[in-house]
């Protein structure tokens, strides 16, 4: 007779389906509306962008994101304000991103 070792008693794990539905349901309570800025907030991030590019100083980047707001850390290395778009590298796996102006919620220097 072999031992039964550790083995736990999972009633409901036989239904998949049912964590997957869970789940969605939970992401779904914590999305948040892209919040609305004001056109001096606009500004300010626009300035900060421009001064973090030439001077090349480091920043935090709060955008949005499929109803999240995503804070990151990064460098910024282009910005087309005709365009509306601006590529920044981030801190931790230094991959470029390419980002819409209009996701941006917040830009600060670290």
């Amino acid at each position: 007779m072999e031992p039964r070792g550790m083995k736990k008693w999972r009633p409901f794990a036989t239904m998949p389906e049912q964590y997957i539905g869970l789940k969605e349901m939970i992401n779904k309570q914590a999305e948040v509306a892209q919040p609305v800025l004001a056109e001096e907030q606009m500004e300010q991030i626009n300035f900060t962008l421009i001064e973090a590019l030439h001077t090349n100083k480091q920043v935090y980047l709060t955008y949005y994101k499929k109803g999240q707001c995503i804070t990151e850390t990064g460098f910024i290395q282009f910005v087309d304000s005709l365009g509306n778009l601006f590529i920044f590298i981030d801190d931790v796996f230094e991959l470029k991103n390419k980002m819409r102006l209009s996701e941006l919620i917040d830009v600060r220097f670290v």
